[in-house]
């Protein structure tokens, strides 16, 4: 069993690090991302430099990206019986990589994306309800961070409704954690008026 989790891990981890926005910049468009729009690798970033087809095409790959590890963590523990505790083990590894990838110094991203196939793996309202919010503030605010904080909040509150087995619970509360821990420098920039939107 402990195998069979220390594999999944290892796989969702290596899919969190890769930052497709820095591949797709580097290797598709040949440009590096940081030294156009406002010099971040964010997924706004991206859609100022690529534009609306380019953001389209990025944010599917990222999908996939995502969705694969989830599978594969499913695959394995199904083995034991527990294909839902693997999604769920998978997508909090897999937001963990993306947040802290090693390849990159642990300095990764917002996870958003991670964040809702994550909450998807371990209950699609769970990931549809922090999808939906997180959209709808980012949209209403045009924050970005913001809209990522209150996703996670969502994700974590519904996962208490929703969630009856124990450890999946524990492990969705753990992945609504990790992303809040990580806005919170964004969040005060907000409340202070200095991020971007």
């Amino acid at each position: 069993y402990w195998i069979l989790l220390i594999l999944t891990a290892i796989v969702a981890y290596l899919f969190g690090s890769l930052d497709t926005m820095v591949l797709a910049s580097n290797f598709v468009f040949h440009r590096n991302l940081k030294r156009f729009g406002n010099e971040t690798t964010w997924f706004s970033n991206f859609r100022r430099v690529y534009g609306i087809g380019g953001f389209v095409s990025l944010i599917l790959v990222e999908l996939i990206k995502d969705i694969i590890p989830i599978l594969i963590g499913a695959l394995l523990l199904s083995f034991k019986g527990h294909a839902d505790v693997g999604r769920a083990f998978a997508g909090f590894c897999l937001v963990l990589g993306r947040l802290y990838p090693a390849i990159y110094t642990f300095r990764g991203g917002s996870a958003a994306l991670a964040m809702v196939v994550a909450g998807c793996a371990a209950n699609m309202s769970v990931g549809i309800a922090a999808g939906v919010v997180m959209l709808g503030v980012i949209v209403v605010s045009r924050y970005v961070s913001l809209g990522v904080f209150a996703g996670a909040a969502v994700y974590a509150a519904i996962s208490v409704v929703m969630l009856d087995v124990q450890i999946m619970l524990r492990l969705a509360v753990f992945t609504a954690l990790l992303v809040l821990i990580k806005q919170i420098p964004a969040v005060i920039r907000v409340l202070r008026k200095s991020e971007p939107r």
